[in-house]
């Protein structure tokens, strides 16, 4: 799935079984994507605090398409600026590469292959960029998602080139960039219903994936990771979870597959269905939050449902509140969850499941589990809230929205359609149609779980949170 297997700190043993994860310590925060995310996005955001505060901006390198009807305009506008495309390309190359660099890949193997990101990323700001792009469902994170699998799928391309393709990481410095734009405030009153409807969802869905996948016969190992694939945050669950239990090699891979597979079906199905309902934009990101399995592609969803606000007449709401929405419910909600779920199943893998004596759980597996990035959401949210706090209302939307905020928006976006086109670019069909059917059905029942009970969850039971995340 273009991901590799280097989370599993602890590697594989020689029976293909994951070892035991252990704490790097100190240098898991040099070693550790999670940590890299933290210190990517809040160095962008204390560096465009500190031109905020001598009364500039980084407006000139958050570079991205303007509004354009005719081709002429496009290459025009294109042509104005390509020396800040340029900068801000080198500008991700030595942030990413030196992080990359620590967590042991080649940049003989990155810098060509995110090049190719880069340009196209481009390419398809451009097309969402069109004036029409909302008539046709142009939107950047959906046509990032095709784009990716055409050229995956049709032309094909070199493994090597996967080494470009982060998907978790972009999308993980993506939400911390995120968490500098989401007011704190909103996350302390939201927050709570989040987590209390997160928290149903999860164990729900946990419970069901997991039965049914030992009903099928299927080994208990690749039922929790499936169940924890389905039930926290997609990839980076299935990994966790296969290290916790001491699953096989081939069961996060299988997992990460039924995944994958779903999310891209719900990254199409859901806003669709949103639409035909005219959900407002806050309740459809919650249930997109509470449905969708990766936060990527419920990101990509969100926000192309959030975009129709103002263009789509009976869509009530703003763009905003659907990706805040979707963010509250999987982020803050759901994902927290990955620690709990590792922490337990480890407790019950070492002392229920494991024959072999002298294993025993260690309570710090919490910690080592928890998703770090998350962290750094809640960081930056904090540091632009305190700084928010100082101006009015109106002096905050004139003056701190245009050149604070808005700058590290762009650049929040940028990762997050690096993310949707990686996406694309490692899903390969082949892969998805390796894993079988049973593990597929045992999945699909989880999936049933999501999007019913998240439906009445969020349209019914906390709609009124939801409708207004901006009031």
């Amino acid at each position: 799935m273009g991901e590799s297997h280097k989370s599993l700190d602890g590697g594989w043993d020689d029976e293909g079984t994951p070892q035991r994860v252990q704490s790097m310590g100190w240098r898991e925060l040099w070693l550790k994507e999670d940590w890299w995310a933290i210190w990517l996005g809040l160095g962008i955001v204390l560096v465009a605090y500190l031109f905020f505060a001598n009364g500039s901006s980084i407006k000139w390198i958050s570079i991205t398409p303007a509004k354009w009807h005719t081709t002429s305009e496009l290459v025009a506008n294109f042509t104005a600026h390509i020396q800040q495309y340029v900068a801000q390309f080198l500008l991700w190359c030595v942030i990413l590469g030196i992080s990359l660099k620590a967590l042991g890949y080649k940049l003989s193997e990155f810098f060509p292959s995110f090049a190719f990101v880069y340009v196209c990323s481009i390419v398809i700001f451009m097309i969402g960029a069109w004036d029409q792009a909302h008539h046709y469902n142009l939107e950047p994170p959906l046509v990032a998602l095709v784009l990716g699998m055409l050229i995956a799928n049709i032309f094909g391309l070199p493994k090597w080139m996967d080494t470009g393709f982060r998907v978790e990481y972009y999308v993980k410095t993506g939400i911390v960039l995120l968490g500098a734009t989401l007011p704190f405030t909103l996350i302390v009153w939201a927050g709570p219903v989040a987590i209390v409807q997160a928290s149903i969802v999860s164990i729900s869905t946990f419970m069901v994936i997991y039965f049914v996948a030992k009903k099928m016969g299927l080994d208990r190992r690749l039922a929790a990771t499936l169940g924890a694939g389905g039930a926290v945050c997609g990839v980076s669950g299935a990994i966790a979870i296969a290290g916790a239990v001491g699953a096989k090699k081939e069961y996060a891979p299988i997992a990460i597959t039924m995944v994958i597979l779903w999310a891209i079906v719900m990254i199409f199905a859901l806003p669709l269905i949103s639409r035909a309902l005219h959900l407002h934009t806050g309740v459809a990101g919650a249930w997109i939050g509470t449905s969708e399995f990766a936060d990527a592609a419920g990101f990509a969803a969100a926000q192309a449902y959030g975009n129709l606000a103002g263009h789509v007449p009976g869509i009530a709401g703003n763009a905003s509140d659907s990706v805040w929405g979707f963010t509250l419910m999987k982020v803050v909600g759901r994902d927290v969850w990955i620690g709990i779920w590792a922490f337990v199943l480890a407790l019950v893998a070492t002392t229920r499941w494991e024959v072999k004596a002298g294993s025993k759980p260690n309570p710090a597996e919490i910690w080592w589990r928890f998703p770090k990035f998350v962290l750094g959401f809640a960081l930056a949210s904090i540091f632009v809230t305190v700084i928010a706090s100082r101006y009015s209302f109106a002096d905050y939307n004139h003056i701190v929205k245009p050149l604070l905020v808005g700058p590290i928006l762009a650049l929040r976006t940028w990762a997050f359609i690096f993310c949707f086109f990686s996406i694309g670019l490692t899903t390969r069909f082949r892969e998805l149609a390796r894993a079988g059917a049973k593990p597929f059905w045992a999945f699909t029942s989880g999936v049933a779980v999501n999007v019913v009970l998240g439906f009445i969850l969020s349209t019914i039971v906390f709609a009124s949170y939801w409708q207004n995340l901006s009031h």
